[in-house]
Protein backbone atom coordinates (compact mmCIF):
# COMPACT_ATOMS: atom_id res chain seq x y z
CA UNK A 1 0.00 0.00 0.00
CA UNK A 2 2.84 2.36 0.92
CA UNK A 3 4.50 1.62 -2.42
CA UNK A 4 1.25 2.35 -4.27
CA UNK A 5 0.82 5.70 -2.48
CA UNK A 6 4.42 6.59 -3.24
CA UNK A 7 3.88 5.79 -6.90
CA UNK A 8 0.73 7.91 -7.00
CA UNK A 9 2.58 10.86 -5.42
CA UNK A 10 5.41 10.61 -7.94
CA UNK A 11 2.90 10.48 -10.79
CA UNK A 12 1.10 13.58 -9.51
CA UNK A 13 4.42 15.36 -9.01
CA UNK A 14 5.48 14.44 -12.54
CA UNK A 15 2.26 15.93 -13.89
CA UNK A 16 2.48 19.09 -11.78
CA UNK A 17 6.14 19.94 -12.19
CA UNK A 18 6.01 21.09 -15.84
CA UNK A 19 3.04 23.32 -14.96
CA UNK A 20 4.87 24.68 -11.91
CA UNK A 21 7.99 25.47 -13.91
CA UNK A 22 5.90 27.15 -16.62
CA UNK A 23 4.06 29.30 -14.08
CA UNK A 24 7.27 30.21 -12.28
CA UNK A 25 8.88 31.42 -15.50
CA UNK A 26 5.94 33.77 -16.10
CA UNK A 27 5.99 35.34 -12.65
CA UNK A 28 6.85 39.07 -12.53
CA UNK A 29 9.77 39.89 -10.30
CA UNK A 30 12.33 42.62 -9.75
CA UNK A 31 16.08 42.26 -9.52
CA UNK A 32 16.10 43.75 -6.02
CA UNK A 33 13.46 41.29 -4.79
CA UNK A 34 15.42 38.31 -6.09
CA UNK A 35 18.67 39.53 -4.57
CA UNK A 36 17.26 40.16 -1.11
CA UNK A 37 14.27 37.87 -0.50
CA UNK A 38 12.71 34.77 -2.08
CA UNK A 39 9.59 35.08 -4.17
CA UNK A 40 6.70 33.97 -1.87
CA UNK A 41 4.79 32.27 -4.68
CA UNK A 42 7.90 30.29 -5.64
CA UNK A 43 8.35 29.30 -1.98
CA UNK A 44 4.71 28.08 -1.77
CA UNK A 45 5.13 26.01 -4.92
CA UNK A 46 8.34 24.46 -3.57
CA UNK A 47 6.63 23.55 -0.29
CA UNK A 48 3.68 22.02 -2.15
CA UNK A 49 5.71 20.00 -4.61
CA UNK A 50 8.64 19.08 -2.43
CA UNK A 51 11.01 20.09 -5.28
CA UNK A 52 13.25 23.18 -5.52
CA UNK A 53 12.28 25.59 -8.29
CA UNK A 54 15.05 27.78 -9.72
CA UNK A 55 14.13 31.23 -10.93
CA UNK A 56 15.24 32.35 -14.40
CA UNK A 57 18.92 33.19 -14.83
CA UNK A 58 18.45 36.89 -15.55
CA UNK A 59 17.45 37.68 -11.99
CA UNK A 60 20.84 37.11 -10.44
CA UNK A 61 23.97 38.35 -12.18
CA UNK A 62 26.27 35.96 -10.28
CA UNK A 63 24.16 33.01 -11.41
CA UNK A 64 23.97 34.44 -14.92
CA UNK A 65 27.76 34.86 -15.04
CA UNK A 66 28.24 31.14 -14.43
CA UNK A 67 25.80 30.24 -17.23
CA UNK A 68 27.40 32.30 -20.01
CA UNK A 69 28.88 30.12 -22.73
CA UNK A 70 30.60 31.69 -25.75
CA UNK A 71 31.07 29.84 -29.03
CA UNK A 72 34.64 31.14 -29.43
CA UNK A 73 35.47 28.94 -32.42
CA UNK A 74 32.25 29.92 -34.16
CA UNK A 75 33.09 33.60 -33.61
CA UNK A 76 36.59 33.09 -35.01
CA UNK A 77 35.12 31.35 -38.05
CA UNK A 78 32.77 34.29 -38.66
CA UNK A 79 35.70 36.72 -38.45
CA UNK A 80 37.58 34.67 -41.04
CA UNK A 81 34.52 34.54 -43.30
CA UNK A 82 33.96 38.30 -43.05
CA UNK A 83 37.63 38.96 -43.87
CA UNK A 84 37.05 37.34 -47.29
CA UNK A 85 34.98 40.39 -48.28
CA UNK A 86 38.10 42.38 -49.06
CA UNK A 87 39.77 44.21 -51.93
CA UNK A 88 43.20 43.09 -50.72
CA UNK A 89 44.60 39.55 -50.67
CA UNK A 90 44.65 37.64 -47.36
CA UNK A 91 45.82 38.18 -44.66
CA UNK A 92 45.31 41.88 -45.40
CA UNK A 93 41.82 43.36 -45.35
CA UNK A 94 40.70 46.38 -47.39
CA UNK A 95 37.02 47.18 -47.09
CA UNK A 96 36.11 50.72 -48.09
CA UNK A 97 32.73 52.39 -47.67
CA UNK A 98 30.05 51.54 -50.29
CA UNK A 99 32.32 49.37 -52.43
CA UNK A 100 31.02 46.03 -53.66
CA UNK A 101 32.93 44.16 -50.94
CA UNK A 102 31.51 46.50 -48.29
CA UNK A 103 27.98 45.81 -49.52
CA UNK A 104 28.60 42.04 -49.40
CA UNK A 105 30.05 42.31 -45.87
CA UNK A 106 27.00 44.27 -44.73
CA UNK A 107 24.73 41.58 -46.15
CA UNK A 108 26.70 38.93 -44.24
CA UNK A 109 26.24 40.78 -40.94
CA UNK A 110 22.53 41.40 -41.55
CA UNK A 111 22.06 37.67 -42.11
CA UNK A 112 23.79 36.91 -38.80
CA UNK A 113 21.55 39.41 -37.04
CA UNK A 114 18.47 37.77 -38.52
CA UNK A 115 19.70 34.31 -37.52
CA UNK A 116 20.06 35.61 -33.96
CA UNK A 117 16.37 36.52 -34.02
CA UNK A 118 16.90 40.28 -34.22
CA UNK A 119 14.67 42.68 -36.13
CA UNK A 120 16.93 44.45 -38.65
CA UNK A 121 16.65 47.93 -40.13
CA UNK A 122 18.94 50.43 -41.88
CA UNK A 123 19.00 54.21 -42.11
CA UNK A 124 19.72 56.52 -45.06
CA UNK A 125 23.52 56.23 -44.82
CA UNK A 126 23.66 52.52 -44.00
CA UNK A 127 23.91 52.40 -40.21
CA UNK A 128 22.47 48.94 -39.50
CA UNK A 129 20.42 48.15 -36.38
CA UNK A 130 19.45 44.74 -34.98
CA UNK A 131 17.03 44.79 -32.04
CA UNK A 132 15.97 42.22 -29.44
CA UNK A 133 12.82 43.49 -27.76
CA UNK A 134 12.61 43.21 -23.99
CA UNK A 135 9.63 42.64 -21.72
CA UNK A 136 9.16 46.45 -21.69
CA UNK A 137 9.83 47.28 -25.34
CA UNK A 138 9.01 50.98 -25.01
CA UNK A 139 11.93 51.63 -22.67
CA UNK A 140 15.09 53.16 -24.23
CA UNK A 141 17.28 50.24 -25.36
CA UNK A 142 20.77 49.33 -24.23
CA UNK A 143 22.92 49.40 -27.36
CA UNK A 144 26.25 47.96 -28.44
CA UNK A 145 28.17 47.68 -31.70
CA UNK A 146 31.08 48.97 -33.78
CA UNK A 147 32.16 49.06 -37.45
CA UNK A 148 33.35 46.67 -40.16
CA UNK A 149 34.98 49.02 -42.69
CA UNK A 150 38.75 48.58 -42.89
CA UNK A 151 41.52 50.89 -44.10
CA UNK A 152 43.71 49.57 -46.96
CA UNK A 153 45.85 46.56 -46.07
CA UNK A 154 44.73 46.37 -42.45
CA UNK A 155 43.62 43.48 -40.23
CA UNK A 156 40.56 41.37 -39.45
CA UNK A 157 39.69 42.45 -35.91
CA UNK A 158 39.44 46.24 -35.65
CA UNK A 159 35.75 47.05 -35.22
CA UNK A 160 34.72 43.59 -36.36
CA UNK A 161 35.07 42.10 -32.85
CA UNK A 162 32.60 44.71 -31.62
CA UNK A 163 30.01 43.79 -34.26
CA UNK A 164 30.29 40.00 -34.53
CA UNK A 165 31.09 39.85 -30.80
CA UNK A 166 27.89 41.79 -30.08
CA UNK A 167 25.81 39.31 -32.09
CA UNK A 168 27.46 36.46 -30.20
CA UNK A 169 26.73 38.28 -26.91
CA UNK A 170 23.02 38.27 -27.77
CA UNK A 171 23.23 34.57 -28.64
CA UNK A 172 25.04 33.92 -25.35
CA UNK A 173 22.25 35.62 -23.37
CA UNK A 174 19.57 33.74 -25.28
CA UNK A 175 21.28 30.40 -24.66
CA UNK A 176 21.48 31.20 -20.94
CA UNK A 177 17.72 31.73 -20.74
CA UNK A 178 18.06 35.44 -20.04
CA UNK A 179 15.10 37.71 -20.83
CA UNK A 180 15.85 41.45 -20.98
CA UNK A 181 13.56 44.12 -19.61
CA UNK A 182 14.89 46.89 -21.83
CA UNK A 183 15.42 46.10 -25.51
CA UNK A 184 18.98 45.28 -26.57
CA UNK A 185 20.16 46.71 -29.88
CA UNK A 186 23.27 46.15 -32.01
CA UNK A 187 24.53 48.96 -34.27
CA UNK A 188 26.86 48.48 -37.23
CA UNK A 189 28.16 52.02 -37.83
CA UNK A 190 28.82 53.30 -41.32
CA UNK A 191 32.39 54.37 -42.12
CA UNK A 192 34.21 54.70 -38.81
CA UNK A 193 37.39 54.94 -40.87
CA UNK A 194 37.97 58.14 -42.92
CA UNK A 195 39.38 56.20 -45.87
CA UNK A 196 37.04 57.19 -48.69
CA UNK A 197 35.67 60.65 -47.86
CA UNK A 198 38.14 61.86 -45.25
CA UNK A 199 35.49 61.87 -42.50
CA UNK A 200 35.97 59.63 -39.49
CA UNK A 201 32.97 58.12 -37.68
CA UNK A 202 30.63 59.32 -40.42
CA UNK A 203 27.65 57.22 -39.34
CA UNK A 204 27.90 57.92 -35.62
CA UNK A 205 28.52 61.67 -36.22
CA UNK A 206 25.22 61.78 -38.08
CA UNK A 207 23.43 59.78 -35.40
CA UNK A 208 24.72 62.38 -32.92
CA UNK A 209 23.05 65.11 -34.97
CA UNK A 210 25.84 66.84 -36.93
CA UNK A 211 23.92 69.31 -39.10
CA UNK A 212 27.14 70.55 -40.72
CA UNK A 213 28.02 67.04 -41.86
CA UNK A 214 24.50 66.34 -43.10
CA UNK A 215 24.66 69.48 -45.26
CA UNK A 216 28.18 68.77 -46.53
CA UNK A 217 27.24 65.24 -47.59
CA UNK A 218 24.52 66.71 -49.82
CA UNK A 219 26.73 69.22 -51.59
CA UNK A 220 30.51 69.18 -51.21
CA UNK A 221 31.84 65.79 -50.08
CA UNK A 222 33.62 63.79 -52.80
CA UNK A 223 36.19 60.99 -52.78
CA UNK A 224 39.60 60.83 -54.47
CA UNK A 225 37.98 59.92 -57.80
CA UNK A 226 35.58 62.88 -57.54
CA UNK A 227 32.61 60.59 -56.82
CA UNK A 228 30.13 62.40 -54.59
CA UNK A 229 28.92 60.91 -51.35
CA UNK A 230 25.37 60.84 -52.72
CA UNK A 231 26.45 58.88 -55.82
CA UNK A 232 28.43 56.38 -53.77
CA UNK A 233 25.65 55.88 -51.23
CA UNK A 234 23.04 55.31 -53.94
CA UNK A 235 25.29 52.81 -55.70
CA UNK A 236 25.19 50.75 -52.48
CA UNK A 237 21.42 51.06 -52.11
CA UNK A 238 21.28 53.95 -49.62
CA UNK A 239 20.28 57.65 -49.74
CA UNK A 240 17.21 56.82 -51.81
CA UNK A 241 15.23 59.86 -50.64
CA UNK A 242 15.40 62.40 -53.50
CA UNK A 243 15.46 65.27 -51.00
CA UNK A 244 18.88 64.07 -49.80
CA UNK A 245 17.83 64.94 -46.25
CA UNK A 246 20.20 63.14 -43.91
CA UNK A 247 18.62 64.65 -40.81
CA UNK A 248 16.44 61.52 -40.80
CA UNK A 249 19.51 59.73 -39.41
CA UNK A 250 19.73 61.99 -36.33
CA UNK A 251 18.89 60.47 -32.94
CA UNK A 252 17.59 62.43 -29.98
CA UNK A 253 19.61 62.57 -26.79
CA UNK A 254 18.32 59.78 -24.57
CA UNK A 255 17.39 57.49 -27.48
CA UNK A 256 19.46 54.82 -25.70
CA UNK A 257 19.70 54.04 -22.00
CA UNK A 258 23.39 53.22 -22.51
CA UNK A 259 25.89 52.29 -25.22
CA UNK A 260 28.82 49.87 -24.77
CA UNK A 261 31.44 49.11 -27.43
CA UNK A 262 33.63 46.01 -27.38
CA UNK A 263 36.97 46.59 -29.13
CA UNK A 264 40.53 45.33 -29.38
CA UNK A 265 42.83 47.64 -27.42
CA UNK A 266 44.97 48.62 -30.45
CA UNK A 267 47.83 49.04 -27.99
CA UNK A 268 50.11 46.73 -25.94
CA UNK A 269 49.14 47.54 -22.34
CA UNK A 270 46.75 44.67 -21.57
CA UNK A 271 49.01 42.06 -23.17
CA UNK A 272 52.15 43.44 -21.50
CA UNK A 273 50.50 43.46 -18.07
CA UNK A 274 48.82 40.07 -18.50
CA UNK A 275 45.32 41.48 -18.02
CA UNK A 276 42.05 40.21 -19.50
CA UNK A 277 39.92 43.33 -19.78
CA UNK A 278 40.31 47.09 -20.10
CA UNK A 279 37.47 49.22 -18.72
CA UNK A 280 37.67 52.47 -20.68
CA UNK A 281 37.09 55.64 -18.67
CA UNK A 282 37.67 58.23 -21.42
CA UNK A 283 38.37 58.61 -25.16
CA UNK A 284 41.03 61.08 -26.30
CA UNK A 285 40.11 64.14 -28.35
CA UNK A 286 41.08 63.72 -32.03
CA UNK A 287 41.62 66.37 -34.67
CA UNK A 288 42.59 66.12 -38.34
CA UNK A 289 44.08 68.76 -40.60
CA UNK A 290 44.59 69.20 -44.35
CA UNK A 291 47.47 71.37 -45.53
CA UNK A 292 48.60 72.31 -49.04
CA UNK A 293 51.60 74.26 -50.29
CA UNK A 294 52.07 75.60 -53.83
CA UNK A 295 55.53 76.44 -55.20
CA UNK A 296 57.24 76.51 -58.58
CA UNK A 297 58.05 73.30 -60.39
CA UNK A 298 60.97 72.80 -62.68
CA UNK A 299 63.67 70.49 -63.91
CA UNK A 300 65.55 68.75 -61.11
CA UNK A 301 68.90 69.45 -62.81
CA UNK A 302 68.38 72.83 -64.45
CA UNK A 303 66.98 74.89 -61.55
CA UNK A 304 69.73 75.74 -59.07
CA UNK A 305 69.08 75.44 -55.33
CA UNK A 306 69.04 79.17 -54.48
CA UNK A 307 66.26 79.76 -57.03
CA UNK A 308 63.85 77.05 -55.96
CA UNK A 309 60.44 77.38 -54.34
CA UNK A 310 60.05 73.71 -53.44
CA UNK A 311 56.59 72.76 -52.13
CA UNK A 312 57.93 69.32 -51.23
CA UNK A 313 60.56 70.68 -48.85
CA UNK A 314 57.93 72.92 -47.28
CA UNK A 315 55.85 69.81 -46.56
CA UNK A 316 58.86 67.95 -45.17
CA UNK A 317 59.69 70.83 -42.85
CA UNK A 318 56.10 71.01 -41.60
CA UNK A 319 56.10 67.25 -40.93
CA UNK A 320 59.11 67.71 -38.65
CA UNK A 321 57.42 70.71 -37.02
CA UNK A 322 54.42 68.51 -36.14
CA UNK A 323 56.74 66.14 -34.29
CA UNK A 324 58.46 69.04 -32.52
CA UNK A 325 55.24 70.69 -31.32
CA UNK A 326 53.86 67.39 -30.03
CA UNK A 327 57.02 66.64 -28.06
CA UNK A 328 57.13 70.21 -26.72
CA UNK A 329 53.82 69.54 -24.93
CA UNK A 330 55.86 67.32 -22.57
CA UNK A 331 52.88 64.98 -22.20
CA UNK A 332 52.93 61.30 -23.11
CA UNK A 333 49.26 61.65 -24.03
CA UNK A 334 49.89 64.15 -26.87
CA UNK A 335 50.47 62.51 -30.25
CA UNK A 336 50.73 63.70 -33.85
CA UNK A 337 51.03 61.89 -37.16
CA UNK A 338 51.51 62.99 -40.76
CA UNK A 339 49.65 60.07 -42.31
CA UNK A 340 49.48 61.40 -45.86
CA UNK A 341 52.12 63.37 -47.77
CA UNK A 342 51.63 63.70 -51.54
CA UNK A 343 53.81 65.56 -54.04
CA UNK A 344 52.91 66.84 -57.51
CA UNK A 345 53.86 65.95 -60.19
CA UNK A 346 55.53 63.04 -58.41
CA UNK A 347 58.44 62.48 -60.81
CA UNK A 348 62.01 61.83 -59.64
CA UNK A 349 63.45 64.49 -61.94
CA UNK A 350 60.85 67.19 -61.26
CA UNK A 351 60.80 69.76 -58.42
CA UNK A 352 57.46 69.43 -56.57
CA UNK A 353 55.14 72.31 -57.44
CA UNK A 354 52.44 71.22 -55.00
CA UNK A 355 52.34 69.25 -51.76
CA UNK A 356 49.46 67.91 -49.73
CA UNK A 357 49.60 66.75 -46.09
CA UNK A 358 46.98 65.24 -43.81
CA UNK A 359 47.79 65.46 -40.13
CA UNK A 360 46.25 63.67 -37.16
CA UNK A 361 46.81 65.01 -33.65
CA UNK A 362 45.05 63.97 -30.46
CA UNK A 363 45.21 64.23 -26.70
CA UNK A 364 43.11 63.42 -23.65
CA UNK A 365 43.40 67.17 -22.84
CA UNK A 366 41.44 69.19 -25.40
CA UNK A 367 43.11 72.53 -24.62
CA UNK A 368 46.60 71.04 -24.94
CA UNK A 369 45.70 69.45 -28.28
CA UNK A 370 44.31 72.77 -29.53
CA UNK A 371 47.57 74.48 -28.57
CA UNK A 372 49.44 71.99 -30.75
CA UNK A 373 47.10 72.72 -33.67
CA UNK A 374 47.71 76.47 -33.27
CA UNK A 375 51.48 75.94 -33.29
CA UNK A 376 51.26 73.73 -36.41
CA UNK A 377 49.36 76.49 -38.21
CA UNK A 378 51.89 79.12 -37.13
CA UNK A 379 54.70 76.90 -38.42
CA UNK A 380 52.93 76.39 -41.74
CA UNK A 381 52.71 80.16 -42.26
CA UNK A 382 56.34 80.68 -41.23
CA UNK A 383 57.58 77.92 -43.56
CA UNK A 384 55.58 79.33 -46.47
CA UNK A 385 57.14 82.79 -46.02
CA UNK A 386 60.67 81.43 -45.57
CA UNK A 387 60.53 79.13 -48.59
CA UNK A 388 58.55 81.60 -50.71
CA UNK A 389 55.74 79.16 -51.39
CA UNK A 390 52.01 79.70 -50.98
CA UNK A 391 50.08 78.10 -48.11
CA UNK A 392 47.03 77.45 -50.29
CA UNK A 393 45.06 75.47 -47.67
CA UNK A 394 45.11 74.96 -43.93
CA UNK A 395 41.85 73.26 -43.01
CA UNK A 396 40.77 71.79 -39.69
CA UNK A 397 38.62 68.90 -40.94
CA UNK A 398 37.44 67.94 -37.48
CA UNK A 399 38.32 69.02 -33.96
CA UNK A 400 36.31 66.91 -31.56
CA UNK A 401 36.20 67.11 -27.76
CA UNK A 402 37.12 64.07 -25.63
CA UNK A 403 34.40 61.86 -24.20
CA UNK A 404 34.08 60.48 -20.69
CA UNK A 405 32.57 57.08 -19.99
CA UNK A 406 29.50 57.11 -17.78
CA UNK A 407 30.08 56.22 -14.11
CA UNK A 408 27.20 53.70 -13.98
CA UNK A 409 28.39 51.99 -17.16
CA UNK A 410 31.96 51.84 -15.82
CA UNK A 411 30.63 50.30 -12.59
CA UNK A 412 28.64 47.63 -14.45
CA UNK A 413 31.57 46.71 -16.72
CA UNK A 414 33.90 46.40 -13.74
CA UNK A 415 31.35 44.34 -11.79
CA UNK A 416 30.88 42.03 -14.77
CA UNK A 417 34.64 41.47 -15.05
CA UNK A 418 34.90 40.68 -11.33
CA UNK A 419 31.94 38.29 -11.34
CA UNK A 420 33.49 36.47 -14.31
CA UNK A 421 36.84 36.21 -12.46
CA UNK A 422 38.58 38.23 -15.16
CA UNK A 423 41.39 40.65 -14.33
CA UNK A 424 40.81 44.22 -15.44
CA UNK A 425 42.09 47.77 -15.20
CA UNK A 426 40.76 51.25 -15.85
CA UNK A 427 42.32 52.80 -18.95
CA UNK A 428 42.03 55.59 -21.51
CA UNK A 429 41.43 55.06 -25.23
CA UNK A 430 43.85 57.12 -27.27
CA UNK A 431 42.26 55.91 -30.50
CA UNK A 432 38.89 57.38 -31.36
CA UNK A 433 35.83 55.20 -31.81
CA UNK A 434 32.15 55.55 -32.62
CA UNK A 435 31.64 55.65 -28.85
CA UNK A 436 33.11 59.17 -28.92
CA UNK A 437 29.96 60.35 -30.69
CA UNK A 438 27.49 57.97 -29.06
CA UNK A 439 28.44 59.70 -25.79
CA UNK A 440 26.52 62.72 -27.13
CA UNK A 441 23.36 60.60 -27.32
CA UNK A 442 23.55 58.36 -24.26
CA UNK A 443 25.75 57.22 -21.37
CA UNK A 444 28.72 55.38 -22.90
CA UNK A 445 31.39 52.86 -22.03
CA UNK A 446 33.96 50.67 -23.79
CA UNK A 447 35.43 47.23 -23.14
CA UNK A 448 38.96 46.55 -24.38
CA UNK A 449 40.51 43.13 -24.95
CA UNK A 450 44.20 42.39 -25.60
CA UNK A 451 45.62 42.21 -29.10
CA UNK A 452 48.95 40.73 -30.18
CA UNK A 453 51.78 43.21 -29.50
CA UNK A 454 49.21 46.00 -29.68
CA UNK A 455 49.18 45.66 -33.48
CA UNK A 456 46.32 47.26 -35.37
CA UNK A 457 45.67 48.72 -38.83
CA UNK A 458 48.05 46.12 -40.25
CA UNK A 459 47.65 42.48 -41.38
CA UNK A 460 49.36 41.16 -38.20
CA UNK A 461 46.46 42.44 -36.08
CA UNK A 462 45.21 39.53 -33.92
CA UNK A 463 43.16 38.75 -30.85
CA UNK A 464 42.90 35.18 -29.57
CA UNK A 465 39.60 33.28 -29.39
CA UNK A 466 40.02 33.15 -25.60
CA UNK A 467 40.45 36.92 -25.31
CA UNK A 468 37.49 37.53 -27.60
CA UNK A 469 35.37 35.11 -25.56
CA UNK A 470 36.30 36.97 -22.36
CA UNK A 471 35.26 40.25 -23.96
CA UNK A 472 31.98 38.80 -25.19
CA UNK A 473 31.19 37.47 -21.70
CA UNK A 474 31.85 40.87 -20.10
CA UNK A 475 29.74 42.53 -22.78
CA UNK A 476 26.92 40.00 -22.30
CA UNK A 477 26.81 40.44 -18.55
CA UNK A 478 27.06 44.24 -18.77
CA UNK A 479 24.20 44.35 -21.27
CA UNK A 480 22.14 42.11 -18.99
CA UNK A 481 22.80 44.30 -15.94
CA UNK A 482 21.93 47.52 -17.75
CA UNK A 483 18.87 46.03 -19.44
CA UNK A 484 17.34 45.34 -16.01
CA UNK A 485 17.88 48.89 -14.68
Amino acid sequence: MESLESTRFCSVAALLLPLIFLLSSLLPSSLAQQQHEPNPTIRTMEEFSGYPIHEPAQFGSINLASSLSVDAQGLQKQIEELSNFSDAPSPSVTRVLYTHKDVLARRYVKNLMALAGLSVREDAVGNIFGKWDGSEPNLPPVATGSHIDAIPYSGKYDGVVGVLGAIEAINVLKRSGFKPKRPLEIILFTSEEPTRFGISCLGSRLLAGSKELAEALKTTVVDGQNVSFIEAARSAGYAQDKSDDFSSVFLKKGSYFAFIELHIEQGPILEDEGLDIGVVTAIAAPASLKVEFEGNGGHAGAVLMPYRNDAGLAAAELALAVERHVLDSESIDTVGTVGILELHPGAINSIPSKSHLEIDTRDIDEARRNTVIKKIQESANTIARKRKVKLSEFKIVNQDPPALSDKLVIKKMAEASTELNLSHKMMISRAYHDSLFMARISPMGMIFIPCYKGYSHKPEEYSSPEDMANGVKVLSLTLAKLSLD
